[in-house]
C-alpha cells in the first residue's frame, strides 16, 4: 500500500512540474539601446511576421529566436503567428536575413544585448538587467491579461 501511495505521489508531482514548465510566459526583449518600450499585440505581430522591418529610429528589426521545435516557441507560433509549422518554416525562410536562431536562453539575451535592433521572446525568468522589456498593450509579463501567457 505504502508503494502505491509513494507511487501515485511520484506521479502527481511530475505532472505538476509537467503542467508548471509547459505554462511558460515569455517576455519580448529588446536591446538596451531600443527606445520603444511599449507594443500593441498587433504591432508586435506585425513585427515578427516580417510586416513591419523597421523600428522607429530607423534601425532594421532583427529577431532573435529560439529553435522553433521547443515549446517557448510552439507558444510564440500560436500567439503570434498563427501558422502550421511548414508555413512558419517557410516565413523564416524567406526572411533569412533578419533571422538569427539560437540554442538557450543565455545565448538569446547575448545576441538581443549585442545586435542593434534586436527583438527576441524569452522565459520571464530569464530576463535580465542587459536587455529591456517591452510592454504588450499596456502589461508586462506576469500581469494578469498578459498576451503571450503560456498556455
Amino acid at each position: 500500500m505504502r508503494a502505491q501511495v509513494r507511487t501515485l505521489a511520484l506521479f502527481l508531482l511530475v505532472v505538476s512540474l509537467g503542467a508548471m514548465c509547459a505554462a511558460k510566459q515569455l517576455a519580448v526583449v529588446v536591446d538596451k539601446t531600443n527606445n520603444v518600450a511599449s507594443m500593441s499585440a498587433t504591432d508586435l505581430t506585425k513585427l515578427f511576421r516580417f510586416d513591419n522591418r523597421k523600428w522607429p529610429d530607423g534601425r532594421s528589426v532583427v529577431l532573435v529566436m529560439r529553435d522553433p521545435s521547443t515549446p517557448e516557441m510552439q507558444t510564440a507560433i500560436q500567439k503570434i503567428y498563427h501558422m502550421q509549422p511548414d508555413e512558419f518554416k517557410a516565413l523564416l525562410s524567406a526572411h533569412k536575413s533578419g533571422v538569427v536562431i539560437v540554442n538557450s536562453e543565455d545565448e538569446l539575451l547575448k545576441s538581443v544585448e549585442s545586435i542593434p535592433g534586436a527583438v527576441g521572446l524569452v522565459d520571464v525568468y530569464s530576463i535580465n538587467s542587459r536587455v529591456n522589456v517591452l510592454k504588450v498593450d499596456g502589461k508586462l509579463p506576469l500581469e494578469q491579461g498578459y498576451f503571450l501567457k503560456g498556455n
